[in-house]
């Protein structure tokens, strides 16, 4: 069965896309920390990030790098955090959130909701900057 990023992937659920390559795909989070919280997964059905192969891995790492410094360059932030939780969906994910403060970085915290046009901006605010 597909997961629900599968589904974003193929596009058969709606999502804020900031890049994708042949093998990893970003997001906005829908439910996000901070603005400019993004997702990046791969495109391959794998429930944990270590059961990626090493090659993968590394080229995951790499890919969720360039979505941070594009994150960097878009919202104003101390540093980009990175965590690896993969709870809510078998499907191996990072979390990318711009910090100011380390409780910005707190999945305890209240999920901020913002409307359609303001993600669209961010979305096309943090593609803009991807290299």
């Amino acid at each position: 069965m597909s997961t629900v990023f599968t589904k974003i992937i193929k596009g058969d659920l709606p999502s804020y896309k900031i890049a994708e390559d042949e093998n990893f795909y970003a997001f906005l989070d829908i439910n996000p920390l901070k603005e400019g919280h993004t997702l990046v997964v791969p495109k391959m059905e794998q429930d944990k990030i270590y059961d990626l192969d090493d090659d993968t891995l590394r080229d995951f790492i790499v890919f969720a790098k360039r979505i941070s410094k594009a994150i960097e360059k878009s919202i104003p932030c101390l540093r980009v955090g990175m965590t690896v939780i993969g709870l809510e969906v078998p499907h191996a994910h990072i979390h990318l959130i711009p910090l100011n403060d380390i409780n910005d970085m707190s999945f305890d915290q209240p999920k901020l909701v913002l409307e359609v046009e303001k993600m669209r901006s961010i979305q096309k605010c943090i593609s803009q900057n991807f290299e």
